[in-house]
Parts: C-alpha cells; structure tokens; sequence
C-alpha cells in the first residue's frame, strides 16, 4: 500500500484500514505462534509498515487516536 493511496482515502476509510491491518497482524502472528507456518515469511514486515502509514497519514489530519 502507498502513501498516495492512504492519503485519498477519507478519515473513516483509514480506520477502517487500520482496524482491517491490526486484525490481520493478529491472526498471522497467532497462526505463527501456534506452529503453523506461513506462506510468505515477510507478510508480518509489511502488514507492520503498513499499519504504520496509515497511522502517518492520520496523525497528518490531526487525528488521535
């Protein structure tokens, strides 16, 4: 995901976003946990940067959360 993309979304979109991310973070890092292997090793990076940038691009409109 791109921070052009991120950036046209509105507020809610991106929360919405963020919520969809953190949760899909959550299951992959509990399959991992419970011994199942994942299919690409590096989806854990890139759901944790991608949470990241929605979180800029919030904190850019002055949104706390």
């Amino acid at each position: 995901m791109k921070m052009n993309e991120i950036r046209k979304m509105s507020r809610e979109e991106k929360i919405k976003k963020l919520r969809e991310l953190e949760n899909e973070l959550l299951r992959v890092r509990t399959q991992v946990r419970s011994g199942g292997s994942i299919e690409n090793p590096g989806i854990v990076r890139a759901i944790r940067k991608d949470i990241a940038r929605v979180k800029l691009a919030l904190r850019e409109e002055g949104y706390r959360a």
